[in-house]
């Protein structure tokens, strides 16, 4: 028999266990390198570019960036959503280290490459690799268990 799940359902389940679960204590493990992806924000490929920055504008979405021609990228607050027509199929999570939300060179963070060592390192598979023997803007993509993208997009 196949059980619906409904928001209401759902939000009772993540209720359920997170007081349990933030009571418990952790064992003491050994402390990893923080993986540092940098600023988050999705990428929607749309069919029409100012049919779709004219709806994110009513959201209260301002654009900050981009060419005008075939992207803008987003704000409201710290939420940020890249706009792209014509550039590629399906919508991506997009990570840009280096960057902080107004786009703009952090003074720490981690390479990408190293970002991408680390996950091939724990047997992550790449759709598209940086080129480690470069340094400076690079990016490179995985896929989720359910075929989401995720790019690391480093701009520096």
């Amino acid at each position: 028999m196949k059980t619906r799940v409904t928001r209401r359902t759902a939000a009772r389940a993540i209720a359920a266990t997170a007081i349990p679960l933030a009571a418990q204590t952790p064992a003491k493990q050994p402390k990893e390198q923080s993986m540092q992806l940098g600023v988050f924000s999705i990428s929607l490929s749309v069919k029409d570019l100012s049919v779709s920055r004219a709806f994110y504008e009513k959201l209260g979405f301002k654009v900050f960036a981009g060419d005008g021609k075939g992207y803008h990228i987003l704000r409201n607050g710290d939420a940020i959503i890249g706009i792209f027509q014509g550039m590629f199929d399906k919508n991506i999570l997009t990570f840009n280290p280096g960057w902080d939300t107004n786009a703009q060179k952090v003074p720490n963070f981690t390479d990408v490459r190293e970002l991408q060592r680390r996950l091939k390192a724990q047997g992550v598979k790449f759709t598209l690799e940086a080129d480690e023997k470069t340094t400076g803007p690079a990016g490179c993509m995985v896929a989720d268990p359910d075929g989401n993208q995720i790019l690391l997009d480093q701009h520096v």
